[in-house]
């Protein structure tokens, strides 16, 4: 008997919510198996539900909600991006801005013409159907999204450069997927090649700045209304709809909403955060994780369940051989670009590191490889995007590439994601952790009370201890220049921006603020 549309999305979304919260006990059942995360247990309970929907639906479905590009992009991605940018250690990942760049930018366009040449000369050679030169450009732009399983605390410095590369990666995957679509493809000139190069240093900028801006306006904002001595709930609403509002304005503007909230997160962390009371700290902290620990699982279990998707493997098994053959060069394509970027970079970066313990060694770089070879949510939604339309396809070509990211997503969080912890303890031992971090280790503090850049006045005991002296000839300004922009950026930091959007140590107190002290 066929359902009322109505009563079918209310079914729906029941039976979606019981499984985030069955994602969530099963996983805390399960966090004492240092293999496994929330993240693998949804990918697992999305495939079992998609074999019991098959079933009771005598294999007309595996779905309970149908694709939606709109509701990854507007609603799931923003708190997961903002979080990361809110919770990272800013030390670090400051201090490897420049290796992030590389990995995240340049890194990228390598492992996007590796798959992009790789999947057009590979697949004429298997009867996939029609692709056309902008349909293996995307390819190139989907498999070049990274994803990681790294531990912050664990892995500070290695972090800081996975994590960092990945969300300038996603950024710089998604401006070359939205590029494919734009420019005319079939005329590639030079003058064209430049001007994408300089449309994404434009996206990448103006981005940059759009977050910023945003993230100081609140910070402002906060200081100068003292909102914690009326409402908390203000303070925190404002928080939360001002981060959004980054993402959103990103979007409006055509910009890249993932670097203008990311880079949002890190200003209001660094700023807004300090201006607000005690409870409210507590709460936006956690709220803010909470929203992207739902929102990450949600994409997972998704994922896992449109695995099984009858419709699309209805075309795909009349040719099996095909599709293994596809996910197969897909997997491998993905495996060299990772390694053509990770170890070339690598080298290059070695040779303008003088401090040998600031160069990244053999077992540091096989650690980076293997943590980004990851593929996850953004690569399956651009997938989606150019292969679908409302998450449909009837074209056998379309319906293979659909499957084939599906299946390489699905195999790349599973197998490389439950290596990527013994692979770690194998490479960098517990105790050679504090030398892969080098200048990383930081004292046991909560890392939101953490200031961006320490100041030397402050009582941060990070401080007294890694003091930056101040660069006193062009020679120290050339040999260290991390450490000569920290000291100028601090110095800038300690008497025009902290003063003017607050901080910490340069919040006025709130009077009935809570005194207790933030959850460890």
């Amino acid at each position: 008997m066929a359902l009322d549309p109505d009563q079918a999305s209310v079914d729906s979304i029941t039976l979606f919510v019981a499984l985030l919260s069955s994602c969530i006990v099963i996983g805390h059942l399960l966090e004492k198996n240092r293999w496994f995360n929330e993240s693998i247990t949804a990918l697992a309970i999305g495939l079992c539900t998609g074999i019991i929907i098959l079933f009771t639906t005598e294999g007309r479905s595996s779905r309970i909600l149908v694709f939606d590009e709109e509701l990854f992009f507007i609603y799931l991605l923003p708190p997961i991006i903002f979080n990361a940018g809110f919770q990272v250690k800013k030390k670090q990942f400051f201090r490897n801005f420049v290796m992030i760049i590389l990995f995240g930018a340049v890194g990228t366009l390598i492992s996007f013409v590796i798959v992009s040449i790789g999947t057009m000369q590979l697949f004429k050679k298997l009867d996939i159907g029609f692709l056309d030169i902008g349909d293996y450009l995307a390819l190139g732009a989907i498999f070049s999204a990274t994803d990681s399983v790294l531990n912050q605390d664990e892995t500070p410095l290695l972090y800081s450069v996975v994590f960092g590369e990945g969300v300038v990666n996603d950024a710089t995957s998604i401006v070359l997927f939205n590029a494919i679509q734009k420019f005319d493809l079939s005329h590639i000139t030079p003058s064209i090649f430049m001007e994408f190069i300089g449309n994404f240093l434009y996206f990448f900028i103006t981005s940059t700045l759009l977050g910023v801006g945003v993230g100081l306006l609140s910070a402002y904002i906060i200081k100068k209304l003292y909102m914690g001595r009326h409402s908390t709930d203000r303070e925190v609403a404002l928080m939360i709809l001002m981060a959004y509002l980054s993402y959103m304005m990103a979007e409006l503007f055509s910009l890249s909403s993932i670097l203008t909230v990311f880079f949002c997160g890190i200003v209001m962390s660094h700023y807004t955060w300090h201006n607000v009371t005690e409870s409210s700290r507590i709460t936006t902290k956690h709220a803010f994780a909470t929203l992207s620990f739902i929102a990450e699982i949600f994409i997972f279990l998704y994922v896992g369940m449109d695995a099984l998707d009858i419709e699309k493997w209805k075309i795909v098994i009349k040719s099996p051989g095909t599709s293994v053959g596809v996910s197969s060069i897909l997997l491998g394509l993905v495996l060299v670009g990772r390694a053509a970027s990770v170890f070339l970079l690598s080298c290059i970066s070695n040779l303008f590191k003088r401090p040998e313990s600031d160069k990244f060694t053999l077992k540091q770089q096989v650690t980076i490889w293997w943590a980004g070879l990851m593929r996850g949510s953004v690569s399956v939604a651009l997938a989606y995007n150019q292969f679908t339309r409302l998450g449909h396809t009837q074209l056998r070509g379309n319906a293979i590439m659909i499957t084939s990211t599906i299946t390489v997503v699905l195999f790349s969080t599973v197998v490389f994601g439950l290596l990527t912890k013994p692979l770690i303890r194998l490479l960098l031992p517990r105790k050679n952790l504090s030398s892969t971090a080098s200048f990383d280790a930081l004292p046991p503090k909560p890392l939101m009370d953490r200031p961006l850049l320490s100041n030397g006045q402050s009582a941060d005991p990070e401080a007294g201890s890694q003091n930056i002296p101040r660069p006193t000839s062009l020679r120290m300004l050339l040999a260290t220049p991390a450490n000569t922009v920290h000291y100028y950026w601090r110095r800038f930091d300690d008497s025009v921006m902290r003063p003017m959007f607050g901080g910490r140590g340069f919040a006025s107190h709130v009077p009935g603020s809570p005194t207790e002290p933030l959850l460890r």
